[in-house]
């Protein structure tokens, strides 16, 4: 049996500049079109290598397109007025004008090994790599949730979700309408204490 051969990591400078410009594009400035099926599953591949200890896989994607972001837009505003009232037009737009948006749904395993915590974050981590991935193939992308991300009555009725999953993030993906404005950036020094000993 041969050992697979493996190439030593080198300074990629394309890829700091990638991640150095990383920014997200407003949601509400993406538009039509959206990566079709295949475009889509080249990005979901890539975005699914994040780290998942214990190979638990504790993460869902529901692709959500057409008819049902229009069903979906309804079933946000429905539930607004009765849990976030001055957000109801948002939380529908936010699916009603979307071109296309992946659920991440955390969905924990039971595990003694594996606390939920870290089921969490790797669903967190896979809403970044969606982002990134989204972007690295010319897409725009926005990471969102809202009021309806934790609403069990949008979860159950609306995505089918089971009692223990939830919304880690909506990410909207479509062509770009318009580059947004660069915004500030944290301040290292603020936010970065060093310990040496």
């Amino acid at each position: 049996m041969t050992t697979p051969t493996i190439e030593p990591l080198r300074p990629l400078p394309e890829v700091r500049r990638f991640l150095a410009g990383r920014r997200s594009r407003p949601a509400k400035t993406l538009r039509a079109p959206a990566p079709d099926r295949a475009a889509l599953e080249r990005i979901l591949e890539v975005a699914l290598r994040v780290p998942d200890h214990g190979k638990l896989e504790p993460w869902r994607l529901v692709v959500l397109g057409g008819a049902a972001l229009q069903r979906l837009g309804a079933l946000a505003e429905a539930r607004a007025a009765e849990i976030a009232p001055d957000k109801a037009p948002k939380l529908a737009a936010q699916f009603r004008d979307a071109p296309l948006v992946v659920a991440v749904v955390a969905a924990p395993e039971p595990s003694e090994a594996i606390p939920e915590i870290e089921q969490t974050l790797s669903a967190g981590a896979l809403c970044l790599a969606l982002l990134n991935a989204a972007h690295a193939e010319g897409w725009g992308a926005n990471w969102l949730t809202g009021a309806v991300a934790y609403d069990e009555a949008f979860l159950r009725g609306g995505l089918g979700l089971e009692p223990s999953q939830w919304v880690a993030g909506f990410v909207v993906i479509g062509t770009e309408g318009a580059v947004p404005p660069e915004r500030p950036r944290p301040d290292l020094a603020r936010i970065i204490r060093w310990v040496d000993r």
